[in-house]
């Protein structure tokens, strides 16, 4: 693998769209969108055309939804050449079976881009939540209560969808990464070299037999080509990659400490209900969200599902193998759909009834 990192560092001031502070968001911006009627009606419609069908089999030929692509068109731009973030509301999902829940957001996401699978069961589609549906994930802790800090994912983008919120409604959050790099070029360029370097990212106990259970390479916080800033950042994944080798140094701890003051100060906060569906550029976005309180049983438990897609055309990288590829491709991560359906050939009748 060709591992010719870290770039030249960028000096200049980010001023493009992706470059945000939540003081100039607003509800009538390109990365809010509500669905209509005629688009409800049509995700409804298209549901009943997949009906039996496994996840990985519903793609845009057998989930038509010609109303809904001037939605799709818009959250696309805004991931790829926007603030790389996009919140939809609307989507239906009050009084429909999970399964139905799950073909419908499908559906809609194949039109985006292409799914890849997030755990160690393989799955495509993943539950966010501390309850019963909360999937293998090695040693993750997603789906726990505690506040969840600002952080990337592993594909292009992220997406999630909300089926149930937890009784107090925490807040989610977003934040630019491109806003976080000026303010460190305006109050800590000297730091910023360190964050080019990068660190190795741990596999969190979901890699095969056959592969490290870290990187073998450091990933860059930032790095830059062609004057375009991307960023990856987890900062789970890199302590638990340090935790392995010793730990952090006081300076590294000390540094992802100011990353995420920084991401807290500049994040931007919002409710988050169901029908609602977040989407986020990992490469130029954060997410996060609030504490809440758990939950007292099975039908009290916030539940999100979660799509990892990858975009065609998302951006020039320094190195795609490393800052595209590198921290997802291992185990049972970053399989596409037609991977899945080759896993399960022969283990399931066409049109099986599996979510």
């Amino acid at each position: 693998m060709n591992t010719s990192l870290p770039t030249t560092i960028y000096k200049n001031e980010i001023t493009d769209a992706s470059a945000w502070q939540p003081s100039e968001l607003c509800p009538s911006q390109t990365w809010s969108v509500t669905l209509t009627d005629e688009h409800v009606d049509e995700l409804l419609s298209g549901l009943d055309q997949v009906q039996g069908f496994h996840i990985a089999e519903i793609n845009p030929a057998n989930f038509p939804i010609p109303a809904c692509q001037n939605v799709i068109e818009q959250i696309y731009d805004e991931l790829r050449v926007g603030r790389g973030f996009a919140l939809m509301h609307g989507f239906p999902v009050d009084g429909i079976a999970k399964a139905d829940v799950s073909r419908m957001y499908w559906g809609f996401c194949s039109h985006l881009g292409g799914a890849v699978t997030q755990n160690s069961d393989g799955g495509l589609i993943h539950h966010v939540t501390e309850g019963r549906l909360r999937p293998n994930q090695g040693t993750r802790s997603v789906g726990h209560p505690g506040h969840v800090s600002l952080h990337a994912d592993l594909a292009d983008a992220m997406t999630l969808l909300c089926v149930r919120q937890a009784s107090d409604s925490p807040r989610s959050q977003l934040v630019s990464s491109s806003t976080i790099h000026n303010a460190l070029r305006e109050r800590h360029s000297d730091k910023l070299h360190r964050l080019y370097d990068g660190f190795p990212w741990d596999r969190q106990n979901e890699h095969d037999k056959t592969e490290t259970p870290t990187t073998v390479y450091p990933v860059p916080v930032f790095s830059q080509t062609n004057d375009l800033v991307s960023s990856r950042y987890n900062r789970n994944w890199i302590s638990k990659a340090a935790d392995r080798a010793g730990g952090l140094s006081p300076e590294d701890e000390t540094l992802l400490n100011l990353l995420d003051e920084l991401a807290q100060e500049f994040c931007f906060s919002f409710d988050f209900q169901p029908g609602d569906v977040q989407f986020a550029n990992n490469y130029i976005v954060w997410h996060g969200r609030e504490a809440h309180t758990p939950a007292k049983g099975e039908n009290d438990t916030r539940l999100l599902m979660r799509i990892w897609l990858n975009l065609d055309d998302i951006r020039a990288f320094a190195n795609e193998l490393i800052i595209r590829h590198g921290v997802i491709k291992h185990g049972k991560l970053g399989w596409s759909a037609a991977d899945v359906l080759k896993g399960l050939d022969g283990r399931i009748h066409h049109h099986d009834n599996v979510a």
